[in-house]
């Protein structure tokens, strides 16, 4: 069975990565780039869906049904923001998307980029951790066929991609 994909973040560095692979696997049928603005690549597999805002979804609903996995790898660094601010981009943002698309694909697979040292309890001290624990938290109770959520420690640039 050919998957069909969506994968957000695709102008930053992890989401372009996760973009490319997708498109060079042969068992990936089509993938749509959910993003502010364009990705910068073409590929037959690839349609390019621009969205201003992700809280605000009603009218491209149709264009996210039918697909297997999501791929969440829009985000920020939490360096100069607010809580208030971060949490908009890194807890309500993503939660909102999910739960569209779960109800829009309710066999869909997500997979949330979050980061090491994420704080799964929500009480810590460090204010990224615990907003990207509640959102980790938040995203595995939705009825979706499974969330997966990867922390990685280090993300390694390469050169010619973005960054």
């Amino acid at each position: 069975m050919a998957l069909k994909i969506i994968v957000t973040g695709t102008t930053g560095m992890v989401g372009e990565g996760i973009l490319l692979h997708c498109l060079n696997d042969p068992g990936v049928e089509k993938v749509l780039s959910v993003s502010r603005k364009t990705s910068g690549h073409t590929h037959p597999k690839l349609t390019e869906l621009l969205v201003p805002d992700f809280m605000k979804l009603d009218a491209v609903e149709s264009q996210l049904t039918g697909y297997d996995a999501c791929f969440y790898g829009a985000g920020i660094s939490s360096v100069g923001l607010s809580e208030a601010d971060y949490t908009r981009i890194t807890y309500d943002t993503p939660v909102h998307f999910a739960t569209v698309l779960a109800r829009l694909n309710p066999k869909l697979v997500m997979v949330h980029v979050s980061g090491r040292s994420t704080d799964s309890t929500e009480q810590g001290k460090v204010m990224w951790a615990r907003v990207k624990g509640k959102a980790e938290n938040d995203l595995m109770k939705l009825p979706l066929k499974a969330v997966y959520n990867f922390r990685p420690a280090l993300m390694k640039p390469v050169a010619g991609r973005n960054m």
